[in-house]
């Protein structure tokens, strides 16, 4: 229960509706136990009736002793079908209380993770799958929320009507109250089991058929792949191996499924059974009516659920304890990436690395080696590299994705970690390398960075990518949706509206990571061409492996291994007969680029 404990600041949250829970759990419960009574008071009567019958029906008197009892009878009817109702409305409010308190406090933890989740640094992204984030959000807390609802609404009627029954029947008939109980521990202890078995099949069924959705997810959409290398017999064998092992195991499920009820009813059968023994004995005997009997079978009847559901609610405690355990795993996980101050800053731009070393942390890798540089404020980088060589991480860096393992970066002369992180990356436009777009229009895939989406900056900025063409051309322009991870565009429109995206917000300094790569040549210069206009007075980083790319930066520096092995403009790089120098001769030759 320790993993547990920390969902008790949600129940502090809605202690009024627990209470309500407990209050109406109560009250239900009574109006289970007094139609017992009723029913018994009811044969009781029926049998004392019966013997005054007779004389009177000699006597003449018959009919109208017969209309006195039916009188009573009725009564008697009306009074158990009053309390029904009565009970009917408070599990109603039961279920209006505490289930709806198990849903609030879902919402409440879906958000607190989500938000948790989005407060973390990259490297947590960079050591846990999607898949696992998203079913520490969705399944584990819907594990638990069957702990805070049907788990806490069992467990306390459990609690009530089982000391409430007990103790009245103990108060009736102690004796017939030992003999009718005997089977009820075996019951929660064979309900258990079978649950636990339950549980165990259903998770590898859960397992299986999540490899049967990767499996058939891969194959649609590898199709064009599998039909190329002509595998497509292949893929059915391999899913109908797949489909064959949740076959089998679910047949073991539904085997162990039918032990269920079916142990249910024998052991309540055999508590009535021996009820009716027991209870038929003392009636002989002289020592109960024959409504106590009745009215002992509706109470074993009455625990048969309560108890039944001990191992149930044993079972959702165990479940809900290991969820939470991975919950607690991932809530735990602090940010280390903090600012020294909190207050917003407006930047200007001037950014400096010193004697910079980076290590990645998940992998160990040595990504940049003493990297030392200067941009002034309004001027332009070029940074060139191959695969590998540590060009975005640079700009994760000064993202604060991560924070370098030694040196230091500042802009304007003070400390990275002196700004307020999302002031400064309010202040930064980014334009990754992964280009990624959301499942919505493209006016709101560009305005994504803006507070508030303005038509004008959205248009001016799909001019300066070079895409605003492309987009009026679609029959909805700019309210045209964008299918997932932005598949309805090429990869070099993409690339266009990821950078209309970062130049919209009007940033202080802006990031270009290898972002041209999807472009030919000529589309390339052309939006180089009108980025002069939208670099012009702004701090601009073009990271790219293509020297076309990065020739007109004012400053280019040259990294090998994350090492700057060259620095200094397009001229003095040719003019140095380098690495730069070679890489320019080559992708001219190969038609990477164009005229000087």
């Amino acid at each position: 229960m320790k993993p547990l404990w920390r969902l008790n600041k949600y129940l502090l949250k809605y202690k009024g509706l627990i209470l309500l829970g407990i209050l109406f759990t109560v009250i239900s419960n009574i109006f289970v136990i007094i139609p017992a009574q009723l029913v018994r008071l009811a044969i009781d009567y029926v049998v004392e009736s019966f013997s005054i019958y007779k004389p009177m029906d000699q006597g003449g008197m018959g009919d109208a002793a017969q209309e006195i009892f039916l009188k009573f009878v009725v009564v008697f009817g009306i009074l158990i079908l009053v309390m029904a109702l009565l009970r009917g409305i408070f599990l109603f409010f039961i279920r209006q209380t505490l289930i709806i308190m198990s849903r609030k406090v879902e919402y409440d933890m879906k958000n607190d993770i989500f938000e948790h989740y989005q407060n973390l640094p990259l490297s947590f992204y960079r050591n846990n799958s999607t898949g696992d984030l998203m079913a520490r959000i969705t399944e584990d807390v819907s594990r638990v929320r069957m702990y805070l609802g049907p788990a806490i609404m069992y467990g306390l009627n459990l609690l009530i009507l089982f000391p409430l029954v007990i103790s009245y029947m103990i108060s009736v008939n102690p004796t017939l109250t030992l003999y009718s109980l005997l089977p009820l521990p075996v019951l929660s202890l064979s309900i258990y089991y079978v649950n636990n078995m339950i549980n165990e099949r259903s998770e590898k069924i859960q397992r299986s058929l999540s490899g049967l959705s990767t499996f058939v997810q891969e194959a649609f959409s590898g199709i064009r792949v599998l039909k190329a290398f002509v595998r497509e017999s292949d893929s059915v064998n391999d899913f109908a191996t797949a489909s064959e092992d949740y076959k089998v195991k679910s047949i073991r499920l539904t085997r162990v499924n039918a032990l269920f009820f079916p142990l249910i009813m024998a052991l309540v059968g055999v508590s009535t059974i021996i009820t009716v023994y027991v209870g038929g004995m003392q009636v002989i005997r002289g020592e109960i009516g024959y409504g106590v009997i009745a009215e002992f079978i509706l109470y074993v009847n009455m625990l048969t659920w309560p108890v039944t559901s001990l191992g149930w609610v044993t079972s959702i405690v165990q479940r809900a304890a290991a969820s939470q355990t991975r919950i607690n795993e991932f809530m735990d996980v602090k940010n280390d990436i903090v600012s020294t101050a909190q207050n917003f800053e407006e930047i200007n731009g001037t950014v400096e690395m010193k004697d910079l070393t980076f290590i990645y942390p998940d992998s160990g890798i040595k990504a940049l080696d003493h990297v030392s540089f200067k941009i002034e404020e309004g001027k332009t980088l070029g940074i060139i590299g191959t695969t590998g060589s540590g060009k975005s991480t640079i700009a994760n860096l000064l993202m604060r994705m991560y924070d370098p393992t030694e040196g230091q970066i500042a802009i304007d002369g003070k400390p990275i970690d002196y700004y307020n992180i999302s002031d400064l990356r309010r202040q930064i436009g980014y334009v990754p390398q992964d280009v990624f777009l959301f499942s919505d229009s493209i006016g709101n895939n560009i305005a994504f960075g803006l507070d508030k989406a303005d038509q004008e900056k959205i248009e001016q900025a799909a001019k300066d990518a070079d895409v605003y063409q492309n987009i009026v051309d679609f029959p909805k322009g700019f309210q045209t949706m964008l299918g997932e991870r932005g598949i309805t565009l090429s990869g070099g429109q993409k690339q266009r509206v990821s950078i209309a995206r970062a130049i919209a917000k009007e940033p202080k300094i802006l990031i270009l990571d290898d972002c041209l790569s999807a472009v030919d040549t000529k589309t390339e210069n052309v939006i180089l061409t009108a980025l002069k206009n939208i670099m012009q007075d702004r701090t601009s980083i073009i990271i790219s492996h293509r020297v076309s790319s990065a020739k007109l930066a004012d400053q280019i520096i040259v990294l090998d291994d994350g090492k700057v092995i060259e620095r200094g403009n397009h001229g003095s790089l040719m003019n140095q007969k380098g690495v730069y120098a070679e890489l320019y001769e080559k992708q001219t030759q190969s038609g990477e680029s164009v005229d000087s």
